[in-house]
């Protein structure tokens, strides 16, 4: 790998420097709503409004888990793709009538539409902003993380910190600096500075997944050779279900769906379409999102992965799928293929000064892709426990000064929570939930597929009862929660071995978050055919506000 010396350092200091004025420039322009430390006083444009979501969207899992798991398993993967222009049409159809009611309305959380919608139901609530809990966390822990990755690579020479008998490693150090950077412009700007800060860090992220797909190309001799390499894959990267057997076509399918769907209906992206100016400011964005994503999805993540696997394949050791030694030691660093292409080949293309540059700014736009999702997540936790949970439950007298102070709070305990769980990860090998940034994404994801049934439900369907979105959503969380390895370590493998067994041979068939989903909407109708409607005036004003 190229010694990149002192400039990744140079380089990180100063785009550190300008996140933090973005986000003194964000508090300077705020007022002291609610609305406004949230939303932006929902007055977002084209520009911001596309790149945040943007942004948000192609978080550390876009920029590391998923290029590991193409890396590792080939040309299978492909069709995640195709979860791209599916997420633009969800920003045009769910997004608009999104925003539509939230303008109307002063929505400023997922729950207080759903809530509103299904009579005001406080467990209802309650149960929103608990999946909103379990997919922000997990989305946290993954971009922490990648930020230790990031800096392992950045600075392979740091000398190890020892402080209160414990030492602090490049990773440990990466970690601490994303976490309270991030944390901070949150803290300061909210809404706004997340947003202004999101365009930054699209742009960068954009240009970089740009620049590494042209840096491997170039590295495999032109784009004739490049794809000659790939016909020389072996068999099972070249087709389905990939090398790992991991990806059958139904599985692929589902995740292609339900993980748009998904992905697009997270707190976090929930508020972006309260946040934009116009109904038509958020179709633009659509528009744009599925043009110009899926490009750079496909030449910045797609062509660098694969050209991995030629140039560096992975080899079974003892039975166990490992990265090449230029990529990872260890099968949980699959991950960190694209950062390994930047430093070998991007000095190669552009000369050893403009290179170690262009790999630092590249490097530090890896990074921008985990704080622009962390950030956005961290405010949209915010959000949902201060409004949902705090003001609802335990401070309904609380002032709008008292709730800012707690929603604040929220931010800073959330990161220490996640800062705690990527260190219990680091330390302890076998604490697999949080062994791949990928598989972290998919279980966070699928935890958001349970707002799907509602969300469908009263945007377009509008036949559900308040008591059958409540047992939906508490079936299709309990279902995705067996998916994961918590079960096993809180009730011991002889109790869960049954299930264990059931749960592992559905995921290799469908996608978590489908498998929930089923369930979910399968009770959900059930449920609400032989329970109390809702009135059918309120049914009728709803459907008539949406629609005009």
């Amino acid at each position: 790998m190229v010694d990149l010396g002192r400039t990744p350092l140079v380089v990180l200091a100063l785009y550190m420097v300008m996140l933090l004025v973005l986000g003194v420039m964000g508090y300077l322009r705020s007022k002291t709503s609610e609305e406004d430390y949230y939303l932006a006083g929902r007055g977002q444009g084209v520009l911001v409004t596309v790149l945040t979501i943007m942004a948000t969207f192609f978080s550390s899992a876009a920029m590391m888990g998923i290029p590991g798991l193409i890396y590792r398993d080939g040309t299978a993967f492909l069709f995640f793709a195709l979860n791209l222009p599916v997420s633009g049409a969800i920003i045009y159809l769910l997004g608009s009538r999104i925003r539509r009611m939230g303008q109307r309305r002063g929505y400023v959380t997922p729950a207080d539409m759903i809530a509103d919608y299904y009579g005001g139901s406080r467990v209802l609530r309650l149960l929103v902003a608990l999946v909103g809990f379990l997919y922000v966390i997990p989305y946290i822990v993954m971009q922490i993380k990648a930020g230790g990755y990031l800096a392992q690579r950045l600075f392979p020479d740091a000398e190890v910190l020892t402080l209160l008998g414990r030492d602090y490693g490049a990773f440990e150090l990466g970690t601490i600096a994303l976490s309270i950077l991030t944390m901070a412009y949150v803290l300061v700007g909210g809404m706004r500075s997340v947003a202004w800060t999101d365009v930054i860090q699209g742009i960068l992220l954009l240009t970089g997944m740009l620049v590494a797909g042209l840096a491997t190309v170039v590295a495999l001799g032109g784009v004739g050779a490049y794809f000659e390499e790939l016909t020389k894959l072996p068999a099972a990267a070249r087709s389905m279900p990939g090398v790992s057997g991991a990806w059958s076509p139904w599985k692929l399918l589902t995740i292609c769906i339900f993980a748009s769907l998904a992905t697009m209906i997270q707190p976090g992206q929930w508020m972006r379409y309260y946040a934009a100016k116009s109904t038509q400011t958020l179709k633009r964005s659509a528009l744009i999102f599925a043009v110009v994503l899926p490009g750079c999805f496909l030449f910045g993540v797609m062509v660098v992965a694969l050209g991995a696997h030629a140039l560096y394949p992975p080899a079974m050791v003892d039975g166990v799928l490992m990265p090449h030694p230029a990529i990872g030691v260890s099968p949980g660093e699959f991950d960190q293929v694209v950062v390994a292409m930047l430093q070998e080949h991007v000095p190669l293309l552009l000369g050893a000064t403009l290179g170690t540059i262009a790999v630092a700014v590249i490097l530090v736009s890896v990074m921008a892709a985990s704080m622009s999702t962390a950030d956005s997540n961290l405010h949209a936790l915010s959000a949902v426990l201060t409004r949902d949970v705090y003001d609802r439950f335990v401070r309904p007298q609380a002032s709008e000064r008292e709730r800012a102070w707690f929603g604040r709070g929220v931010i800073v305990v959330a990161t220490l929570l996640s800062l705690w769980l990527v260190g219990l990860g680091k330390s302890n090998a076998d604490f697999q939930p949080l062994a791949l940034i990928g598989s972290l994404m998919f279980v966070a994801i699928a935890f958001s597929c349970q707002l799907l049934p509602l969300a469908l439900d009263c945007l377009f369907l509008r036949r559900g009862t308040p008591t059958g979105a409540i047992a939906g959503m508490i079936s299709g969380i309990m279902v995705v929660f067996l998916f994961t390895p918590f079960p096993t370590l809180i009730f011991g493998e002889d109790i869960t071995a049954t299930w264990t067994g059931i749960t592992r041979t559905l995921g290799r068939l469908f996608d978590i978050g489908f498998c929930g989903f089923v369930v979910n909407a399968t009770v959900f109708a059930l449920v609400s055919r032989f329970t109390e409607k809702l009135p059918s005036d309120h049914v009728k004003k709803f459907a008539a506000e949406m629609e005009s």
